[in-house]
């Protein structure tokens, strides 16, 4: 099965001259935790709940902070082709719950979570996969965020 089978296509995108208080905005509209971060037509980064916690109120900056300087820059992803069982290997390797999903032009087409992977796999293998996921620590601990 192809990740495109599984994603969810309607991608809401914010801008990273957005503010925070946009992004957690829109985050309560569409209930989400995460949203891909555009510069032009070009993704730039991601933001999350979290990262406006952690990096933004527990910092003390406020609302009007840009998007930009708390976002995730680096950009994780897969492509629509690519095998689900790959997909959920990677997600649980590198301890992401979403990935957005390009095309091979490198075009935003969707966005893939644990939760769409859950509706393949058996509870078991979803759990199994969520497991790898939520380890503490990896490359994408804030512990240590500025």
């Amino acid at each position: 099965m192809r990740v495109s089978e599984i994603m969810c296509p309607d991608v809401a995108v914010v801008r990273a001259d957005q503010t925070i208080r946009q992004a957690a905005q829109m985050m309560v509209d569409i209930d989400a935790g995460s949203l891909p971060v555009s510069d032009g037509d070009r993704l730039v980064g991601m933001i999350t709940d979290r990262d406006i916690a952690v990096r933004a109120v527990a910092a003390g900056k406020g609302g009007d902070t840009p998007i930009r300087d708390i976002m995730s820059e680096e950009v994780l992803y897969c492509f629509d082709d690519e095998d689900v069982e790959h997909i959920v290997d990677n997600m649980g390797d590198i301890q992401v719950r979403r990935l957005p999903v390009m095309d091979r032009e490198k075009r935003l087409v969707g966005i893939v979570s644990i939760g769409d992977l859950a509706t393949v796999y058996t509870p078991e293998a979803a759990g199994i996969a969520l497991s790898a996921i939520a380890q503490p620590g990896g490359q994408h601990t804030q512990a240590t965020a500025a």
